[in-house]
């Protein structure tokens, strides 16, 4: 039997948001996180950047990648991580 997905929650300023880490991964010493809406087929899914909270060090802050060749390659990295995962961008 597969493994079942953590469930990680994420505040914004007005709400919570629930997904499923599907993979993580540490490149150049930043942390990398896949999560996905939901577990079936055509989730919608999120590549997500880790960085530290200049107002609070022991804050973590998961945001997108904004930068376009970031994203290219982090979405590489786990397209090769997980090859029965087909990522589109």
């Amino acid at each position: 039997m597969a493994e079942k997905p953590e469930k990680i929650i994420f505040y914004t300023e007005t709400d919570e948001v629930e997904f499923y880490v599907i993979e993580q991964t540490r490149i150049n010493d930043v942390n990398y996180i896949l999560v996905a809406d939901s577990m079936e087929d055509e989730a919608e899914a999120l590549i997500l950047k880790e960085t530290v909270n200049e107002e609070d060090a022991a804050d973590v802050i998961y945001s997108e990648i904004e930068d376009e060749e970031e994203l290219k390659a982090i979405s590489k990295v786990f397209s090769e991580i997980l090859d029965d995962i087909d990522i589109e961008m």
